[in-house]
């Protein structure tokens, strides 16, 4: 399982690791895009094209805009 916390939405919850997921499957599996919102990696800014393994923990920080 991978956790996943979105910043600001107070969602908090658990994905189904599967072999081959990146950094970009965990965010749409909790409504996001790489282009509305960034992802930390344990801890540490992360790349859309990054495999995530079991156990890992991230961070979705949605993306504010506006003018």
């Amino acid at each position: 399982m991978i956790r996943v916390r979105v910043l600001g939405r107070g969602i908090e919850t658990e994905v189904e690791w599967e072999k081959g997921t990146k950094v970009a499957d965990v965010l749409r599996r909790v409504g996001f895009n790489t282009e509305s919102a960034i992802a930390k990696l344990n801890g540490r800014v992360a790349l859309e094209d990054e495999n995530v393994k079991d156990g890992d923990y991230v961070e979705v920080i949605p993306v504010v805009s506006g003018g």
